[in-house]
């Protein structure tokens, strides 16, 4: 029987292919689950534990740590200072996929960077995980950003997806 694997729900203006960049890393890996990944992703002031690339990770009006629909934060990556906003939130649950997804933003004028950064952690058959994580981006940062070689969002994000899955695997066998 075939498998179904879910995708990324994208807000309007925000769609892969109508935006200045995009970027797109997967994983797919045995003996970690989604119950594994998910509080490492869901509670962000621990993504600097396994991620170099995020740092100064706050949150605002008495939020955090674990990130919720509606919640706003700051965090540093990729030499921007990002103001975040949580736009969609779903743990996994009962076969279903986790959903998290922000907007960011930084930077005014033609340094005005807007990004919708979302994550897909799901539960596959024979004891696999499916992290999926794409980010549209749009304005000047972004078409320097897309046109860079080598790519810093695909680098980055691989570089995010790796920390992810061994701090997992770290914390299963701990």
């Amino acid at each position: 029987m075939a498998e179904r694997m879910n995708a990324i729900i994208w807000p309007e203006g925000y769609l892969p292919g109508t935006t200045e960049n995009f970027a797109s890393n997967e994983m797919i890996v045995a003996g970690i689950s989604a119950a594994d990944v998910w509080p490492l992703l869901a509670v962000a002031p621990r993504w600097p534990e396994y991620y170099a690339n995020s740092s100064d990770i706050r949150f605002y009006d008495g939020k955090g740590p674990e990130l919720e629909t509606g919640v706003r934060f700051f965090f540093r990556t990729f030499g921007f200072p990002v103001e975040g906003e949580v736009t969609e939130y779903v743990p996994p649950a009962h076969g279903e996929p986790g959903r998290v997804a922000w907007h960011g933003w930084a930077g005014e004028g033609d340094t005005r960077l807007d990004v919708h950064h979302a994550w897909l952690v799901e539960d596959l058959s024979g004891g696999r995980v499916r992290i999926l994580t794409q980010e549209t981006q749009k304005g000047k940062p972004a078409v320097e950003l897309a046109n860079a070689r080598p790519n810093p969002m695909i680098n980055g994000h691989q570089e995010w997806l790796d920390g992810l899955v061994s701090a997992a695997r770290k914390a299963k066998q701990g």
